[in-house]
């Protein structure tokens, strides 16, 4: 179990605990967490669950793979250095205080 802090673009914050296992994606869609669409539910086949990682945890979470690169280019004002696609990030108890901030919208 982890502790992931969802920051809305208005600034709300939402802390909500997300079992080992589920991804990020999955931790919003069952906490209600809005700015997360997840319009192809976790099949990494859109873009509507980017979210900015918080600039301290991008080197700990798992390197990027080619697919969730490609898909981010359809992203929203994606940023190169701390945009990710949630639904490709598995939730670890080592990811207890990730902070995630939300785009303004989703595309």
């Amino acid at each position: 179990m982890a502790k992931i802090t969802y920051v809305e673009h208005n600034g709300t914050e939402h802390t909500v605990d997300v079992a080992s296992g589920l991804t990020v994606m999955e931790g919003a869609r069952d906490n209600n967490i809005p700015g997360i669409d997840a319009d192809c539910g976790g099949a990494c086949a859109c873009s509507t669950c980017h979210a900015y990682i918080a600039p301290d945890w991008v080197e700990k979470l798992p390197a990027m793979e080619a697919m969730e690169e490609d898909m981010l280019d359809f992203a929203y004002q994606p940023d190169p250095a701390r945009s990710r696609l949630t639904c490709q990030l598995k939730v670890t108890d080592e990811m207890d205080g990730l902070v995630v901030n939300l785009p303004e919208k989703q595309i």
